[in-house]
């Protein structure tokens, strides 16, 4: 059995299709025979790699029934070559808010002879209650080795990172609120922007918080990254985010009403409702507190966050991979 997975043309990495990327990786190390198929040969390719799996040109990719063919949500037309040649094909969905993006007119998941994966068990129940069908998780992985505690964080102001890009228009809400309800000087602000993965370790390894604003997610990897440097995250749950995410907070604002998963972690962090700028501005007053004040509920809380952490992995995700292809 082949496994081909299709690369989404882009200029640069992405948290997606590095997820892509690492699984057909882990196929290739493992003696699976797997490819990355690039539709564009001007696009990003990950290069430089020791045993990467190839990457094959659309021209020439021929697939037979016996393949199988991956193609990230959002992508549907990249199903055709896997559909004509009546391979095995999947949508890997790693955001639940695309599922339904670029659907062709006339044509829907029942129709399709298509099965699915989630990236998260939220995903993983927006598949099933919206097209009756199941989705196998898939979770990502995170590199323990470079996303890890640092020996001691810094003293003085506590500091706060987050990213820009995400939601910019709330992300300077929150920001506003806090200053007002706080003064301007409680806090540092240290943006994650433009930075290689190093660069956001670093950033992060020296800050005590992380605010979250991304949504809607699948499985967001940055308040997981965050966590395993030894910050606080704070913010929006983009709804995947429920599938490791666990209140701190006895008495929570916001409450999922989706059911959750059972985790051997505690409360890992302090979560709202995706938008809600003046509780993620309570929540990170909340855990400015925490900090200043050495609650004794903050030493609970970084620690399930590396219990967190330690789930996601690399080599959870590779034994995940493989025992999933096994199954196949």
């Amino acid at each position: 059995m082949r496994t081909f997975i299709f690369l989404p043309p882009v200029t640069k990495p992405t948290g997606g299709v590095t997820v892509l990327r690492r699984l057909a990786d882990i196929l290739h190390e493992a003696g699976h025979e797997a490819y990355l198929v690039a539709r564009e040969k001007g696009g990003w390719r990950p290069d430089g790699l020791a045993n990467a799996a190839p990457v094959l040109e659309w021209e020439a990719l021929k697939l037979t029934e016996s393949d199988v063919w991956m193609v990230p949500e959002g992508w549907i037309n990249a199903l055709a070559p896997g559909l004509y040649a009546s391979a095995q094909c999947f949508s890997y969905v790693q955001n639940w808010a695309y599922l339904f993006s670029s659907m062709p007119e006339g044509v829907d998941w029942h129709s399709l002879p298509v099965e699915f994966l989630a990236v998260s068990d939220p995903v993983s129940r927006f598949v099933k209650e919206t097209t009756c069908k199941d989705a196998p998780v898939l979770r990502p992985g995170i590199d323990r080795t470079l996303f890890r505690m640092p020996d001691a964080k810094p003293g003085g102001r506590v500091r706060v990172a987050y990213m820009p890009r995400k939601n910019k228009a709330l992300v300077e809400q929150i920001k506003a609120i806090h200053q007002h309800r706080c003064g301007g000087s409680r806090v540092d602000w240290a943006p994650i922007d433009g930075m290689d993965a190093q660069g956001v370790a670093e950033t992060l390894r020296a800050s005590h918080i992380f605010l979250a604003t991304g949504f809607p997610e699948g499985c967001p990897l940055p308040p997981l990254e965050a966590m395993a440097c030894g910050c606080l995250p704070v913010g929006f749950t983009g709804f995947g985010g429920w599938d490791y995410m666990r209140q701190v907070q006895a008495a929570p604002r916001h409450t999922p009403w989706i059911p959750l998963r059972e985790v051997p972690w505690g409360g890992n962090g302090l979560w709202c409702a995706d938008g809600d700028v003046l509780d993620a501005a309570l929540c990170l007053d909340d855990a400015v507190r925490m900090f200043q004040e050495k609650d004794p509920a903050l030493m609970a809380a970084l620690a399930a966050g590396q219990k967190t952490a330690n789930a996601y992995s690399l080599e959870a995700q590779r034994t995940a991979v493989l025992e999933l292809w096994e199954q196949l």
